[in-house]
């Protein structure tokens, strides 16, 4: 069997300069690479850290044709949100300033598990990012019934 590792999400901007300076400058990314295509356009790769995850970048070719997610996302099949851990909400909210729009919370979680808190706020094209603080994962969980 050979390894597989999750490599990428790929995400249609509509302006990829601002996605890419939300996501280096508030959760760790920075440019990997550009990729030229021969219609002029460019595929931009910003890679999370010195880890092996990417954001591909597109530049989008139409205009949005539902209005942008609420709260914590999508409630029918799509992709929901992403989802950045953190040491602390409150402290990141507040390094991230004008640029964190909230659209849910922050929402402590402590009847589940304790300690553990997240919000939900906008990016620079209104996708969906929760931010959470001291989820950990279950030691033995159940099947799904």
């Amino acid at each position: 069997m050979t390894l597989q590792i999750f490599s990428q999400v790929a995400l249609t901007c509509q302006d990829q300069i601002a996605t890419e300076k939300f996501y280096t400058q508030h959760f760790g990314f920075k440019r990997a690479r550009v990729v030229k295509l021969p219609n002029g356009d460019q595929v931009v790769f910003i890679k999370m850290g010195d880890s092996a995850f990417y954001f591909e970048l597109f530049q989008a070719k139409e205009k949005r044709p539902i209005a942008p997610s609420t709260n914590d996302g999508y409630q029918y099949p799509s992709v929901r949100h992403l989802a950045f851990k953190v040491e602390n909400v409150d402290a990141k909210l507040a390094d991230m300033g004008e640029d964190a729009k909230i659209t849910l919370g922050p929402i402590n979680f402590d009847d589940y598990i304790p300690g553990w808190r997240t919000v939900w706020l906008a990016d620079s094209d209104d996708r969906i990012i929760e931010i959470s603080q001291r989820f950990v994962d279950e030691d033995n969980p159940p099947l799904l019934e």
